[in-house]
């Protein structure tokens, strides 16, 4: 029998307890699942940061610590966590972050808000084709490389970048400060999904947002530190970023007293661009501790040093 502790808020164990079930049956695992076991019976922690559990020291036996949210950046630190850390990469929230990002790229390139605005008035814009938007994806993970795949096979001119250099079908790979730039300085509209790492915070500054064509749009599903809040308020007020349409912040829920909720040109979306779903979740869970227990290597194990 392999004890599998499910460490998150208790909410949360009515939406996966089932489909866990379900999923370590189909892979053929005897998992006694439980919200509460002694540390030092634990195999496995099926893991939310914003548990209770933040000492990780007394569960001597654990081969691994399966985060059930697809960013790390509240865990990857603690330095009681020498247990093998795996990040969530779910078919099912990588799916929810295509069409979130599909939606408001689509609604720029068609202009949909200047239409919304205009309801009282026959104005007829004629918009361009999607070969002529160029859309620079910033972060070439698991979400960054679906979602410039899928803008590519709608038409879009779409160059990645990436901290180090990838090869991705379909898309014009760039890395470095050097790719940052030559991509910033092409890009009608701007996606990040970069992870929150000490070398990724405020990738968006002053310099790097003057680096943009004047009016071009930012879209941010990743991390709210990965924008400097000033510059981009700066940067929109002067006319230089057309338009900003964020989903994360520093500070969650948004203050009231935030600028950006009653700025003219930023679209502010409550976090709900991507979250993670039970049911696939469950099986990438059960897949990876079927890899664990039949000698294979973990699934999206994360780098320390890296910070994802």
């Amino acid at each position: 029998m392999i004890n599998v502790l499910f460490a998150a808020l208790p909410e949360r164990w009515d939406s996966y307890a089932a489909p866990l079930k379900t999923a370590f049956e189909n892979q053929g695992l005897e998992i006694d699942l439980r919200m509460e076991f002694a540390p030092q019976d634990v195999d496995y922690i099926i893991y939310a940061p914003n548990s209770d559990l933040q000492d990780f020291t007394p569960y001597t036996r654990c081969k691994a610590v399966l985060n059930l949210w697809a960013g790390v950046e509240t865990i990857v630190g603690n330095q009681t966590l020498t247990q093998p850390l795996c990040r969530m990469v779910d078919p099912g929230l990588t799916q929810a972050m295509v069409e979130w990002v599909t939606g408001h790229v689509m609604r720029y390139h068609l202009d949909i808000d200047y239409y919304l605005a205009n309801q009282t008035q026959w104005t007829p814009k004629i918009q361009p084709l999607t070969q002529e938007r160029r859309i620079a994806i910033l972060g070439l993970g698991a979400l960054g490389s679906a979602c410039g795949q899928a803008l590519a096979t709608l038409g879009f001119h779409v160059m990645g970048w990436s901290r180090s250099p990838k090869e991705i079908a379909n898309l014009a790979c760039h890395s470095g400060e050097a790719g940052l730039k030559t991509v910033l300085s092409q890009a009608d509209m701007v996606v990040l999904l970069l992870p929150d790492t000490p070398d990724t915070q405020n990738t968006l500054n002053a310099e790097t947002l003057s680096y943009l064509p004047k009016g071009a749009k930012i879209i941010n599903p990743g991390r709210g530190p990965l924008i400097d809040d000033s510059a981009l308020l700066t940067a929109l007020d002067s006319g230089q970023i057309g338009h900003a349409t964020l989903d994360v912040f520093r500070i969650e829920p948004l203050p009231q007293d935030s600028p950006y909720w009653a700025h003219p040109n930023v679209t502010v979306t409550p976090h709900i661009a991507a979250e993670t779903r039970a049911l696939t979740a469950s099986q990438v869970i059960a897949e990876n501790i079927k890899c664990s227990e039949t000698g294979k290597p973990l699934l999206n194990l994360v780098e320390r040093e890296r910070g994802y």
